[in-house]
Order: structure tokens, then sequence, then C-alpha cells
């Protein structure tokens, strides 16, 4: 730890510097802001649509932090030719992979707390507006699913470090980053119509299903995370589900980056 903390400082500080936080953060607040005015189109959901545009707008602008910056924090000590300096300390690899992942991680948690609260204050004020629409509102329920949002992040974070690990241009990075991204989040979905295709009435053959089985267990499931529904209308979460959603993003992030530290040991730097 003592040799990763300075490089996961400077990466957060870089992170922080980075130009493209602030057009992303001003993104987030204009949608925060038009949160107000969707929820008062609709006179019935006042409550669900306010809950869910929040979390969408504090979900959507995290993404883009970790494949704007994240990524991009990783490939300019590729292209600056700095990560000789780092190597030349005695300061393994693997110790380099994790000090800039740990910073990202700092840098996402960062941000997203700041976005949270903002998200928070706006459903505040929403709420304060139209009482008789939040019934079934509960703030330990968008706590928790602003925090599985983060966890979520981190997630697609240390993907990216480990296509980063392989990859020669951070343009890879960032397309393979999105396409697992988006498999993560249809894969539950895409499962269940496989398995069971006569319920909508098409036909699946047995070599789709053996492909999405098998992308199941190496893909993360991201709609693990994805708790909007229940914070939307009020629905409990069961403590079991919450440690098992936890022990999931720890398990694959902790794996995921094992794996990283393995191949970036063998790359050959330009």
């Amino acid at each position: 730890m003592r040799l990763l903390w300075p490089i996961a400082l400077i990466t957060f500080k870089e992170g922080i510097r980075n130009r493209s936080i602030y057009g992303i953060s001003l993104l987030a607040l204009l949608m925060l802001v038009a949160n107000f005015i969707v929820s008062d189109m609709m006179s019935q959901e006042v409550g669900k649509v306010a809950v869910d545009m929040a979390l969408s707008a504090v979900s959507f602008s995290g993404l883009l932090l970790v494949l704007f910056v994240g990524i991009n924090l990783m490939a300019k000590d590729l292209d600056r030719k700095t990560i000789y300096m780092v190597l030349a300390k005695p300061v393994s690899r693997a110790q380099y992979l994790m000090g800039k992942f740990l910073g990202v991680t700092l840098l996402i948690i960062a941000c997203l707390t700041i976005l949270s609260c903002f998200a928070a204050a706006s459903l505040f004020l929403i709420k304060l507006g139209h009482p008789d629409y939040f019934q079934r509102f509960s703030w330990p329920l968008v706590c928790l699913s602003f925090s599985f949002i983060t966890l979520m992040l981190i997630l697609v974070a240390a993907l990216s470090f480990l296509f980063a690990s392989f990859t020669s241009t951070s343009f890879i990075t960032f397309i393979l980053t999105i396409i697992s991204y988006i498999i993560g989040m249809a894969l539950n979905d895409v499962k269940a119509l496989v398995e069971a295709p006569q319920a909508v009435g098409i036909t699946v053959s047995p070599v789709t299903v053996k492909v999405v089985q098998t992308a199941y267990y190496i893909f993360p499931n991201l709609s693990f995370f994805d708790i909007k529904t229940q914070a939307a209308h009020g629905l409990p979460v069961s403590p079991s589900y919450i440690i098992g959603v936890v022990g999931y993003g720890v398990v694959y992030i902790t794996i995921v980056m094992t794996l990283a530290g393995l191949i970036f040991r063998k790359k050959e730097f330009p």
C-alpha cells in the first residue's frame, strides 16, 4: 500500500484536473434540472419519474466519467512515456496498475458522491412540492441505489483496465468497455429470453442458447446493480440480495484486476 498510495493520489489529482469532468458534471446538472420539468409533466407518476431520472442521471454521468476520464488516465502515461519513469523506480507493473486503479476508484467515489448529493437535493425539492406522490418513497433505498451504481462503475473501470493491459490504443479499450457494459446490462434479459423463447413465440437454436449461457458466466451481470425500479416504487430489497450484489462485485473486480496484472506484466510498450 505504501507504493500504491502515491500513484493513486497522482492519478486522482490528474482526474480532477481533467477538463472532461467539468463537461460531464454540467451535463449531469442539466439532467437533474430537467428532472423538475419532466416530473411536473407526469401528474400521477411524479415520485416514480423523479427517482428514476435522478438515478439515471447519476448512472449515465458516472459511465461517461469512466469512459472519457478513467480510460485516458491510463493512456496518458503510455502516450507521454511517463510510465517508464514510474517503472524505473522500485515499482512493479502490477503495483503500478493497482495504483492507477485505486486512483480511478477514488475519483469515481468522489465524483459520484457529489453527483448523488445534487440528485438527492433535486428529489428533496420535488418531494417538497409534491408530497402526495411520494408516499412510498424511501431515502435508504435511494442511497442504496447510489451505492450500487458506484460499485457497478468501479467494476466497469476494472474491465477497462483489463482491456488496457493487452490493447495497443485507448480507442480499442473504449470500444471494448462500451461493448462489455451493453452486454452486461442486457445479459440477464437475453438469457431469460433464449431459455424460454416459446413465451414470446420465437425459435432459438441450441448453439445460441449455449453462447448466451457461456457469456452469462464470463461477462459481468450489471443488471444485478440496477435497483432503480425498486427505489422508484418503494419496493424492499432483502439483506441477502445486498450482500450477494456486494460480494459479486468485489469478487468480480478482484478476478478482473488479478488477470489485468498478470497480462500487464508481459505487455510490451511502444
